[in-house]
């Protein structure tokens, strides 16, 4: 696990998340062209979860699926 401090809507916060899940975040903020903390709170505000941590899993699941599918 790595966990990382971030700051989103003006407050610091932690993840903690295996290598694999942050270099899928990394990729995917890169394709979107915004910055980590900007993805996160991206994550954060539409999550259905009360665990920001598995937010961010299954934010990489369905960008992974979209992919999969063409999208």
């Amino acid at each position: 696990m790595d966990k990382r401090s971030l700051s989103i809507a003006g407050h610091r916060t932690s993840i903690a998340l295996e290598p694999e899940f942050w270099a899928a975040l990394e990729a995917m903020a890169a394709e979107k062209a915004q910055p980590m903390a900007g993805l996160i709170r991206d994550i954060d505000e539409n999550r259905q979860t009360e665990n920001l941590s598995s937010a961010a899993r299954l934010a990489v699941l369905r960008w992974y699926q979209r992919r999969l599918e063409g999208g």
